[in-house]
């Protein structure tokens, strides 16, 4: 028998893990490099590195097993991906890709380029001031971490000089660089998942996603938007990836804003939380098409295979119940589909699972859904 195609993840947390079970059930190894052992990726294979991306031996023995490398978040410094880019190894998305994407002023600088519509933007100086920025974008604006944010921790909604300076503070805590951009009205909140190859681009179903404390909470599948604007997001997140020259799997968030029009928030390169819902609605699932498209694999059919979905994120709340409680608490629904991520340990707000109801009508899924959403505590 042939050496086994390995694919290599940098990255243990839930996204790999989903990722890795779509990669094993291809027939296909998975290498999974994280900062500590016994990650919820890391306990499905033999092949786990404990230690991270700053360290050059552990990278060159990651990449002696591996015959491609993925990833499952942007935080991952572009120049270390060009180390495993220089040893031979195919890394998708690749290196320009993610130096374009990890920076969101590179990134907004990108899309903006290529023509796609995004909030108006600018660098944050240490020297410019409230005023200047009003001036600039209008007020309020929304001040970000250029790097390094995620889940509403990298942004500040700022409307006065004075929550201002207190967001300069705390976000230059996270990453030394900011950038601000003009406030949208929205009606809505979107996201599309697309996967790309060199022959071909799979787009799966636009949805809308619904947040809680800066965290995707909800997202219902498909959106009950026109046509018209249907078309317009899917083209947008296509044109998105195209922007970066990005291949593999991509996550696309957008406003529809209050005039009707679609403005692009945000994209990562990876499978992303409002494409969770495909496991179990679609075809292929956004993970599967992961593997797929980083390995070169022709693209599975993103159809939906039911009218509606509804995937609500389980977060973590005081007093966590113990696994098999959550358990009987969320399969009393007899068509609940419940992913638990199997982290070391909950904190308030965490992602700790999703639950996943697909049906006929999405009113219906989205009362059942919530319903058994409150009754499970991880």
């Amino acid at each position: 028998m042939s050496h086994p195609f390995v694919l290599g993840i940098l990255g243990g947390g839930q996204l790999a893990k989903m990722s890795a079970q779509a990669a094993i059930r291809l027939g296909i190894d998975v290498a999974i490099m994280e900062k500590e052992s016994g990650s919820p990726a890391g306990r499905l294979t033999r092949h786990e590195y404990v230690g991270w991306v700053d360290d050059d031996r552990l990278m060159r023995k990651f990449a002696q097993q591996c015959d491609v490398i993925t990833l499952e978040n942007e935080f991952v410094d572009h120049h270390r991906l060009e180390l495993l880019e220089a040893s031979g190894r195919s890394v998708l998305p690749a290196s320009g890709t993610i130096a374009l994407i990890q920076d969101k002023f590179l990134q907004k600088e990108a899309l903006a380029k290529h023509g796609i519509p995004v909030p108006r933007f600018t660098a944050v100086e240490r020297n410019r001031t409230f005023a200047q920025l009003a001036a600039e974008l209008g007020a309020p604006f929304v001040l970000k971490s250029r790097k390094m944010g995620y889940d509403g921790y990298g942004n500040a909604l700022v409307r006065s000089s004075k929550e201002f300076g207190a967001a300069v503070e705390r976000l230059t805590g996270r990453h030394a660089t900011l950038m601000a951009e003009s406030f949208i009205d929205f009606r809505s909140e979107l996201a599309v998942m697309v996967a790309r190859t060199r022959k071909e681009t799979a787009v799966y179903p636009v949805v809308e996603t619904v947040q809680k404390h800066h965290i995707c909470h909800t997202v219902i599948a498909p959106a009950s938007i026109p046509a018209k604007t249907r078309r317009e997001a899917e083209e947008i997140a296509v044109e998105c990836v195209k922007a970066v020259k990005g291949y593999g799997l991509f996550g696309i968030e957008m406003f529809l804003a209050a005039d009707g029009t679609v403005i692009v928030n945000e994209m990562a390169p990876r499978p992303h939380n409002s494409g969770h819902y495909t496991m179990e609605a679609c075809v292929t699932s956004q993970f599967e098409n992961h593997v797929r498209a980083v390995t070169g694999l022709p693209l599975g059919s993103t159809a939906m295979v039911a009218p509606a979905a509804v995937m609500i994120n389980l977060l973590g709340r005081p007093e966590p119940q113990s696994l098999l409680d959550v358990h009987r608490s969320a399969l009393r629904h007899p068509s609940a589909h419940l992913h638990v991520y199997g982290k070391r340990s909950s904190r308030i707000g965490r992602k700790m699972g999703h639950i996943t109801l697909v049906g006929q009508d999405r009113e219906t899924l989205l009362r059942e859904a919530a319903a058994a959403e409150r009754r499970i505590r991880l």
